[in-house]
């Protein structure tokens, strides 16, 4: 666990790229496959849509997840609080990024600390789960979540990033036995994401059965992890062999059908792509009980408070529209019948 500052500079450059280059995925999200079902009379008053949901027992007023971006540096930390005090504000879910610089370096761990600006907020911590199989254990994993006062524990999976990057953790063997465990002793519930090219359900089921308490897809179509690796190497045949993966993985919309069609009832993150309101209303019509974005709110945190406060406006209000223009005044009516596939 001597990687401190290298781990503090690839969240620099991960921050750095994100704001600064063309990172997109090849592919779609998959959400412009379905359309919504217009009501023409919607018989309702716009101010009376309850846009109002729970997730793992923490009310949120919209079901919109700021998705894990990062931590580990200064510029993270004014980027973790501005995303925290918004989701206070909005009463929206939060989670932070790999907080794999903070075991490494107790000054790092203080960036990820954003309790005190959102203490009702429903809060993830963060940790690659293939570092359970680089010395990580059940205590660091306790670590995260006490350091931050977190509500839950996000493992992220990550095999074609770590594939893609110099030196990266590819031994992923024999890894779901080791989140099994985490999940049997952590205190507090498990979730387990992808970081933006799908999750199936068949590798869904196998973490359900393991103690997973709840999926987010993050499926393709909006940041691609294999950009990003391209653009922080400077060896030549490792641009061109990250190159050829900019269309990798399955639509954000394929793999919520799939898990939700599997899994009838565990809770369910979307995340991969969403841009705005709509495409978090359209997740929620497809069975995702939140919809989780990330680089929407990057940008206008690292902007200003201002900033981050117009974007977020814009995307709740969005939502709220959305659920008006299809006749729905709950979120569970938004799940009957509103949507179909257009191909």
């Amino acid at each position: 666990m001597n990687k401190g500052p290298q781990t503090e500079q690839r969240k620099k450059d991960h921050i750095l790229i994100n704001l600064k280059k063309e990172v997109n995925s090849a592919l779609t999200n998959g959400l412009e496959k379905y359309q919504f079902l217009h009501c023409a009379l919607p018989e309702l008053d716009l101010a009376d849509v309850d846009t109002a949901s729970t997730f793992f027992n923490k009310p949120f007023s919209f079901p919109i997840l700021i998705s894990s971006m990062t931590g580990g540096t200064r510029e993270a930390e004014k980027i973790n609080r501005n995303l925290a005090v918004i989701a206070q504000s909005f009463k929206l879910g939060m989670g932070v990024g790999s907080q794999r610089a903070g075991l490494e370096n107790d000054v790092s761990m203080q960036t990820f600390k954003v309790r005190q600006y959102a203490p009702d907020i429903l809060l993830f911590a963060n940790l690659g789960a293939v570092q359970l199989n680089f010395s990580y254990t059940i205590e660091h994993c306790k670590r995260l979540v006490d350091a931050i006062e977190a509500d839950a524990l996000i493992l992220h999976l990550n095999p074609l990033q770590e594939a893609l990057m110099e030196n990266g953790d590819t031994n992923f063997s024999g890894l779901l036995d080791k989140i099994e465990g985490v999940c049997r002793e952590l205190p507090v519930p498990v979730v387990v994401k992808e970081v933006g090219w799908g999750i199936t359900d068949k590798v869904a089921k196998q973490l359900v059965n393991a103690g997973v308490q709840a999926i987010d897809v993050a499926g393709a179509g909006g940041t691609s992890w294999s950009e990003v690796e391209k653009h922080r190497t400077s060896q030549v045949y490792m641009k061109e062999t990250a190159g050829a993966f900019k269309d990798w993985g399955i639509p954000t919309a394929e793999c919520i059908v799939q898990v939700r069609k599997a899994l009838t009832s565990i809770p369910l993150i979307a995340s991969g792509g969403l841009r705005n309101g709509v495409d978090i209303a359209k997740c929620i019509a497809l069975g995702a009980n939140l919809g989780g974005m990330a680089r929407q709110f990057l940008a206008s945190a690292a902007d200003s408070e201002d900033s981050l406060n117009s974007t977020t406006l814009a995307i709740t209000r969005q939502f709220r529209i959305a659920m008006f223009g299809v006749g729905a005044k709950n979120l569970d009516e938004l799940r009957i019948n509103k949507i179909f596939r257009v191909e």
